[in-house]
């Protein structure tokens, strides 16, 4: 049994419109419990607010999900996001360009 990522949970409730495009932010409160509520990290979590440009966030979270970047659980966690929600994510995070 395949259990749903988040964002098609998101689909499921809000209906055809929001498959349109992943929401950044919606996605981004996932990220709150472990790098805070704006992405500030934090006791040894890093920062993820306006850290990385677009381009380097999406290259972090490719290598966490192919297991190329040591981390504790963010290869787990990265394998969990289609590639529409890794770059919403980092349009949400990322440093303006």
């Amino acid at each position: 049994m395949r259990i749903p990522t988040l964002a098609a949970v998101v689909l499921l409730a809000c209906g055809p419109a929001a498959a349109q495009a992943p929401d950044g932010a919606l996605l981004g409160g996932a990220c709150a419990g472990c790098h805070g509520v704006t992405g500030e990290g934090g006791h040894g979590i890093p920062s993820i607010h306006h850290t990385h440009s677009r381009q380097q966030f999406i290259e972090l979270m490719r290598a966490f999900r192919a297991n190329e970047r040591p981390n504790t659980v963010m290869g787990r966690i990265s394998r969990g996001y289609t590639e529409a929600e890794i770059a919403a994510l980092a349009a949400h995070f990322a440093r303006a360009q």
